[in-house]
């Protein structure tokens, strides 16, 4: 399958490696809405700008969006869709469903597919969820994230004014977490699954008060967890906290039997040394999958419930059957 990635940060860069180590993928190009000249792309392939992607409407099979879920993603994959089969990464929850009702309307008026919030979470995490329910309709699902760097806390961190750079730390209260591996189904706030963990670098005599006020303060990302904020030096920010781990783990706790008398407890777990580069490798699969997929007539927009494991694997249903089944 002919691959474009469209965006080159970090998730980007992700996708490049990736594709570069799948059998049955070719590289294409990369596109960007800034200079190409001012990439270093470590694969060697051709990097072209943004508004050249319409010259490749019969070149390539997905093009893979790596832009960011707040502003990009929702205007570009329903424009894009309108062109190429696309594979998006969009993981604002609440906004899902208008997500996919503007590129569901974009991709069945012009006969492409599109794959919606691929990644783990959501993604990977929601098939678990939909499986574990299934098999245990009485029961409670909970999810855990991290110990990890939440890459959009961060940003919202370095937004306020004094601050330098900054890493975000999301941390499972290890009691909770514990509660309902036994078993439990207690009933959890936020504040009591997760902690807030910042280390940041300010600028020479910035109100470090002040900056740690509007941390803690700031709502939808700190007001409602402990958080804990310390201040680092830039050196000691690159040395301790340069990399990009996240993790966590989908629990269901449930009960089996004519009384419910047996506890029973489902658990899918990641612990990731770089969110993006296992990010990206999801999207490399689901554009497989969607590759498969439109060639079989399928069309309009789906998401990770919509497709069959199967066309996941570069491996043939027989081979499956044969050593994975």
């Amino acid at each position: 399958m002919k691959i474009g990635i469209y965006g080159y940060g970090n998730l980007g860069r992700g996708v490049e490696c990736a594709v570069c180590h799948a059998a049955d993928a070719e590289l294409v190009g990369i596109f960007t809405r800034r200079d190409p000249a001012s990439l270093q792309v470590k694969s060697g392939v051709p990097v072209y700008a943004a508004e050249e992607l319409p010259n490749f409407k019969d070149k390539l099979d997905v093009l893979i969006l790596c832009g960011g879920s707040a502003t990009d993603l929702p205007v570009m994959t329903p424009a894009l869709a309108a062109d190429f089969n696309v594979v998006d990464s969009f993981d604002t929850h609440a906004a899902v469903p208008t997500h996919f009702a503007a590129v569901d309307a974009a991709a069945e008026k012009s006969g492409h597919i599109a794959l919606i919030s691929a990644g783990w979470d959501p993604g990977l995490f929601s098939i678990n969820r939909l499986y574990a329910a299934a098999v245990l309709p009485d029961g409670a699902d909970y999810t855990f994230w991290g110990r990890g760097v939440s890459q959009g806390h961060s940003d919202a961190i370095r937004r306020i004014d004094g601050v330098v750079d900054a890493r975000q730390y999301t941390v499972p209260v290890a009691a909770a977490l514990e509660a309902v591996r036994g078993g439990e189904q207690p009933v959890l706030s936020t504040r009591e699954k997760h902690t807030r963990e910042c280390y940041v670098v300010a600028e020479e005599g910035a109100d470090r008060a002040r900056i740690e006020r509007e941390i803690k303060e700031m709502p939808n990302y700190f007001a409602d967890y402990d958080t804990t904020v310390t201040f680092v030096t830039a050196e000691e920010l690159a040395r301790e906290h340069g990399g990009l781990p996240h993790g966590g783990a989908v629990i269901r706790t449930g009960v089996t039997g004519w009384d419910g008398e047996h506890r029973q407890v489902i658990e899918y777990g990641l612990k990731l040394d770089s969110n993006p580069e296992f990010t990206a490798s999801v999207l490399v699969a689901y554009a497989r999958a969607i590759h498969r997929m439109h060639g079989r007539g399928v069309c309009g927009c789906k998401t990770v419930f919509d497709v069959a494991p199967v066309d996941l694997s570069p491996l043939s249903p027989e081979e499956l059957r044969a050593h994975i089944l």
